[in-house]
């Protein structure tokens, strides 16, 4: 029998090497190889097959393409992520923090699937049978037929999928299963690896939809090579403070629908419920306005959501501090500049502190009209009117620049009783939109003096 080989391989991207180094001599990673044994044995026939089907050459036009069929999960949250449910034969990860809910919303929505006929295999490598059922009891789903298998070894994972052919089966976690094939402990580089490769395999040719679950790491990533993401359909991470009721769900990558879709949760005594109206959280309940309050309209994928950016502008002295809560830092920084230089706002004495309420992080340029609106009204100390809201890139000589999508947005803003809107030029709609009076700008300079019109 051959004598077990010591290599070490990368876990950012997989890579192995004979000897230990300090920089992984295929991505330059410093600090990134761990050591591990290479199986002696000889390796199985299929370890290393396509995971696609295979298919002869073909011209795209003589390829037969159709819609891919979905199935609702009963989570209507989830499903809008998923872009409308599970794909026969779809793989998805999910990742998030310890005590996120990942495991809670996928019980929801196994059993949810199978009142509704369809056959459903939990498979749990970090809990009992017990555990998993006194969850289910705690959620009140009483008298709930979902199949439950606590296994981590891969073989027998397969087998039982081949036995039972669920049509959705979940896998919680991939970081404890292991295969009899590597020597390597359970979560590391190569069992995760292979892991991953053979049950995508296996959902690709029987049609079983697999979702599987992820760790992540300190720094919010899923652990793990990141092979493991371009295997999948389907990415999605959990996001949301422990603290708080409210949780997020994004998706990162979909095969079969938009990316940076989200959908919104609150934890309850009784599970995750989805949150028909997201724009609720991410507005505060103020009586009256408050001066540094302005609210925008953000899209999150297809979904358009009223969020409040709030500023705080204070004394701060010779070295002023710029702060951003779920903005761009440096954007602010840049913001604050453009507002000096083409609307003669000055700050530069002064702590400016930005925040977007409920946690929400938004990344998209059109926040900026509101952030500088926000900002102005703090330094004047004088509250925007109620019902007010603005949105818009704004750019470094001034200009303010349509966002993308901004119909949908105005409506969205008029169904919850917005009455006046700053938006860019371009933006406006060709026809006036009821109860909503539009005001359209193209410099910044224009905006500030319609906030001075309508003190």
């Amino acid at each position: 029998m051959a004598k077990d080989k010591t290599i070490y391989t990368c876990n950012e991207c997989g890579g192995t090497s004979p000897k230990w180094l300090g920089k992984c001599p295929h991505c330059n990673a410093w600090n990134s190889l761990i050591e591990s044994v290479a199986e002696s044995a000889a390796p199985a026939k299929n370890r290393f097959a396509s995971l696609a089907k295979t298919a002869e050459v073909a011209a795209l036009a003589d390829i037969e393409a159709s819609d891919v069929e979905r199935t609702p999960t009963g989570q209507d949250e989830l499903d809008r992520v998923l872009g409308g449910g599970i794909v026969e034969g779809g793989v998805v990860l999910i990742g998030g923090d310890p005590g996120i809910g990942k495991s809670t919303l996928l019980l929801q929505a196994l059993d949810a699937l199978q009142r509704a006929g369809q056959k459903t295999l939990y498979v749990t490598g970090e809990e009992s049978g017990a555990q998993v059922a006194l969850r289910a009891r705690r959620l009140g789903l009483d008298g709930s037929q979902v199949q439950v298998l606590a296994e981590i070894q891969l073989e027998k994972i397969l087998a039982t999928l081949d036995a039972h052919q669920p049509a959705i089966a979940v896998i919680d976690s991939i970081q404890t299963v292991y295969s009899d094939q590597l020597t390597s402990a359970p979560g590391s580089v190569a069992q995760v690896r292979e892991c991953a490769a053979h049950l995508t395999r296996a959902a690709k040719a029987s049609g079983t939809a697999i979702v599987l679950v992820g760790h992540v790491t300190k720094e919010g990533a899923l652990a793990g090579p990141r092979v493991l993401e371009h295997m999948v359909d389907t990415v999605l991470y959990f996001e949301g403070d422990t603290h708080s009721s409210f949780r997020l769900i994004r998706a990162i990558k979909n095969r079969f629908g938009a990316v940076n879709e989200i959908g919104v949760f609150a934890m309850t005594e009784k599970g995750l419920k989805g949150v028909s109206n997201p724009s609720a959280i991410f507005l505060s309940q103020h009586a009256e306005p408050v001066p540094g309050s302005c609210v925008m309209v953000t899209l999150e994928g297809t979904r358009p959501m009223l969020v409040e950016i709030q500023a705080l502008v204070d004394s701060g002295g010779p070295s002023p501090r710029r702060l951003s809560v779920g903005l761009d830092r440096d954007r602010l920084a840049m913001l604050l500049a453009v507002l000096h230089r083409h609307a003669g706002v000055a700050c530069l004495d002064q702590d400016v502190f930005v925040n977007a309420v409920g946690g929400v992080r938004i990344s998209e340029p059109a926040a900026d009209l509101a952030v500088m609106l926000a900002i102005t009204s703090s330094l004047r100390g004088r509250p925007l009117p109620k019902g007010f809201l603005a949105f818009g890139e704004v750019g470094l000589a001034g200009e303010v620049r349509p966002a993308p999508r901004g119909q949908e947005r105005l409506k969205e803003a008029a169904k919850l009783g917005f009455s006046v809107a700053v938006v860019p030029k371009a933006n406006a709609p060709k026809k006036a939109i009821e109860g909503l009076t539009i005001h359209a700008v193209e410099r910044v300079e224009e905006a500030l003096q319609i906030l001075r019109t309508l003190d």
